[in-house]
């Protein structure tokens, strides 16, 4: 613990007052509440201990990155101290009615900032660093910064990555737990991308562990709809592909932002896709039926199995009862008849075997 609080501010949890919980960050819940020394709105994670989070905080600093302040270090009341982010989360602003109004510009700026601050983490800051749990509910409305590094890993220190992170946001390496690199966020980026211009929740209604076999057994994807505008589609093809090495970094990411930005046919298709919802929301409705049939039919399939080795087990154990039964007194002394015997009273000899 000595070597983490070297590098960054120790905040007093009695300088600590606690409002509302305002929601859970991985491996911990999150609080508004006040610092009280520095008279200032602070969000606090309260953690079990204090690992990666607070040493990857300390070293970044962007607009589009969550400001921290410090940790608390006083066992066993461990925090992480950031600025208070009001407006909720991207992924609160998606679910709630206000999105309806949505348009081009929001998204397009939403897209840009996020993916700046992405760039920042892999190519700018001190360190590589590899978010691995991108998605709406770590994506601040009102600056769009990103938040929650408790999944977050310094490159350097990256060989094999654990499970962690939420399954419709992961990568398909991520959720093998293989070796991972930097384009383990650009798949997490592209589902973002699909929350922002469909305003649903990816793969709704399938577990967790559902998604990640749809994912990496079946090469199964979000449905983008028809009439999603062309280059929004093929920006989040390219962030979904199976082989991290193809998909692309977020520098070329915000290039193809800034190209879409200049197309001056794309504001009229995009807001038309977006306000015009009825109309294509019932491909992603089709694709998820497909899919949760797809499940069943699995399930399905594995009760057969059972029940077959079920019934091979039973015939087996059958098999071997019946080997290890002794052989009855009468076929034995079949068996023993005397040579001498009259061969009318040995007509049945052959049949006993």
């Amino acid at each position: 613990m000595s070597s983490l609080s070297a590098s960054f501010v120790q905040i007093k949890f009695d300088d600590i007052h606690f409002h509302e919980n305002c929601g859970g960050g991985s491996f911990g819940s999150v609080y508004r509440a006040r610092w009280i020394s520095q008279d200032k709105e602070v969000a606090v994670k309260k953690l079990l201990k204090i690992e990666n989070e607070a040493e990857i905080l300390s070293v970044l600093s962007h607009r589009n990155i969550i400001q921290f302040y410090g940790a608390i270090l006083e066992a066993p009341n461990y925090g992480i101290v950031t600025e208070y982010a009001g407006g909720g989360s991207l992924y609160d602003y998606l679910s709630s009615a206000e999105s309806e109004e949505m348009d081009l510009g929001q998204v397009m700026t939403w897209a840009m900032e996020i993916a700046k601050g992405m760039h920042y983490l892999h190519s700018e800051a001190p360190v590589k660093v590899i978010h691995r749990d991108l998605k709406s509910r770590n994506g601040k409305v009102s600056d769009s910064s990103i938040c929650d590094f408790g999944a977050s890993r310094f490159h350097s220190h990256t060989t094999h990555m654990s499970l962690v992170g939420t399954f419709p946001w992961m990568a398909p390496e991520v959720i093998q737990s293989l070796p991972v690199s930097e384009t383990c966020d650009t798949y997490s980026y592209g589902v973002v991308l699909w929350e922002m211009l469909t305003q649903e929740i990816p793969f709704k209604g399938l577990e967790g562990l559902q998604v990640a076999w749809l994912v990496v057994e079946k090469s199964e994807r979000l449905t983008i709809p028809s009439s999603c505008p062309a280059s929004f589609a093929e920006l989040m093809r390219k962030c979904w592909v199976t082989e991290p090495k193809e998909r692309p970094m977020f520098k070329h990411i915000l290039t193809t932002l800034e190209s879409m930005s200049n197309d001056s046919k794309l504001p009229e298709q995009c807001n038309s896709f977006l306000h015009n919802k009825a109309e294509w929301s019932c491909e992603i409705e089709a694709t998820l039926e497909r899919l949760k049939k797809l499940e069943r039919d699995l399930s399905s399939k594995e009760q057969e199995l059972k029940e077959r080795e079920r019934r091979l087990k039973m015939w087996e154990r059958k098999l071997i009862e019946q080997s290890n039964t002794p052989v009855s007194s009468s076929v034995a002394y079949t068996h023993c008849t005397p040579r001498h015997q009259h061969p009318q009273h040995n007509h049945n000899h052959h049949t006993l075997y």
